[in-house]
């Protein structure tokens, strides 16, 4: 009985919200470096880095834009564009291999841009960049996640997590 209870809340748990935020796959922007392998075509499985457009240049397909694509959506593009007219059935698998710095500025110690790593939070960043000031407010931390245009500035707590190319601002106390 105890187990199936587990099991039940794992499930429920599994299936929050901020489960999937968790866990959620970050999107490719400029400034990655993804590593693509096709099985068997060392020709064909190179590191690129994305360029300020977006756009990697792959072998037999060209430039191809990749910002904004996850993992799986661009190994699709690349198994798609080489089956058929250059191999029977590519087994491709591609990943970020270093991510895009995230960035932090305000009252920190070294502020500047730092490497990603994944389930790296506020806390884990400011620590990166020296620890607080003395003038430093723990309640006014800000992040601007790198969505595009769309970028929103919003208030976070210690334990919320950054992403690649995110910027986060510690700004001062009043006392």
């Amino acid at each position: 009985m105890k187990s199936f209870f587990l099991v039940v809340l794992s499930i429920a748990w599994g299936s929050a919200p901020w489960a999937a935020e968790a866990t959620s796959e970050h999107l490719i922007g400029a400034g990655d470096i993804v590593a693509i392998n096709v099985f068997g075509e060392e020709d064909l499985s190179p590191k690129l880095k994305v360029d300020d457009r977006g756009t990697i240049s792959y072998p037999f397909l060209g430039e191809l834009k990749v910002a904004g694509l996850s993992t799986d959506e661009l190994q699709r593009t690349i198994h798609d564009g080489l089956k058929g007219d250059y191999l029977i059935d590519p087994k491709v698998a591609v990943n970020i291999d270093e991510h895009r710095p995230f960035y932090i500025n305000g009252e920190v110690r070294s502020p500047g841009a730092f490497s990603y790593q994944p389930g790296m939070t506020v806390r884990k960043a400011m620590s990166l960049a020296g620890g607080m000031t003395d003038r430093a407010s723990s309640r006014k931390i800000f992040l601007v996640r790198e969505n595009g245009a769309e970028s929103e500035r919003i208030r976070v707590d210690l334990d919320h997590p950054v992403g690649p190319g995110d910027t986060i601002t510690i700004e001062q106390s009043f006392f």
